[in-house]
């Protein structure tokens, strides 16, 4: 979202951040903690911390913890990841706590809790870091990480090392299937994190439309405002030149774009691929920060 007021777009930004760090909490204290799922990042070692020393609370230890990963932190995103991220582990850490004062929650199915725990988690943290946030931990961990590997999305760098932590509960407590039931949550999570974070663009689709009436088609496409490039195609089997008609265009405009394809020439040839990400002109942007 494009806001041009500092002011707002300050507000918006620590608005989202509230609303993600309330979601990691509701789902850390509904689905993880009373099914005794393992989980993930410095919550996690938190989480094991805890049932070995009960006096230690989850979101206070986690808080502690994190703050020489911070400081790496801060050299290599500078301040402003600083105040947004440190906001958001306060944030969720006293979350936690708070809502573990205010009310227990009773157990679930298991498999039940490590779905719908996922699922949240993900959103919660998706949305966090669609502004530049984490709580720190893994989610700092895995941003820091994506600088040198660019081809690995944020939510598989953060499920490879939740997996670690997760290896350590199981050895730690010696119960697998608590073990087993969180790899499941943090896949799930990973999922609805890059769903979260790329969602604007990893549900972009690509065409190729090859048609004798290409130049019609083009102009048709054009007056809907996309983007278009021509290619120089070859029929393999008849030999003659054709004009490959290649454009990127949202989810939602496919129908269109199909409809008004196939009502210039109802025998075009018409490929939709997906296309993990777009940027560009009505689509995303790089930055050297860029998730």
């Amino acid at each position: 979202m494009k806001i041009k007021s500092p002011v707002l777009r300050r507000l918006y930004e620590y608005g989202m951040i509230t609303l993600g760090c309330a979601i990691y909490a509701l789902s850390f204290q509904w689905f993880f903690q009373p099914n005794t799922i393992a989980m993930g990042g410095f919550t996690g070692v938190s989480q094991i911390l805890n049932r070995m020393m009960p006096v230690l609370p989850v979101g206070i230890t986690s808080m502690v913890m994190n703050i020489p990963l911070f400081i790496l932190g801060v050299r290599k995103q500078g301040l402003r990841l600083l105040f947004s991220s440190v906001y958001a582990m306060i944030v969720s850490s006293l979350m936690i706590d708070t809502l573990a004062a205010l009310h227990t929650f009773a157990p679930m199915e298991s498999l039940l809790a490590c779905v719908y725990g996922g699922a949240t988690l993900g959103l919660g943290l998706g949305l966090m870091m669609m502004v530049g946030a984490t709580t720190g931990g893994t989610e700092l961990a895995a941003r820091l990480l994506k600088y040198k590997f660019r081809s690995i999305s944020i939510g598989r760098l953060c499920l490879y090392i939740d997996v670690a932590v997760i290896s350590l509960y199981a050895v730690t407590f010696r119960n697998i299937n608590d073990a087993l039931y969180g790899i499941i949550s943090m896949y799930i999570s990973s999922i609805a994190m890059d769903a979260v974070v790329y969602g604007s663009t990893a549900g972009a689709k690509m065409a190729y439309i090859i048609s004798s009436q290409s130049e019609v088609i083009t102009k048709r496409l054009l007056d809907m405002e996309l983007g278009i490039t021509l290619l120089q195609g070859q029929g393999a089997y008849s030999g003659a030149e054709k004009q490959v008609v290649l454009c990127a265009f949202k989810r939602s405009q496919i129908s269109a774009i199909k409809g008004a394809v196939t009502a210039i020439d109802p025998n075009a040839f018409i490929i939709v691929c997906d296309a993990h990400e777009v940027l560009g002109e009505g689509f995303g942007a790089y930055t050297p920060d860029s998730l």
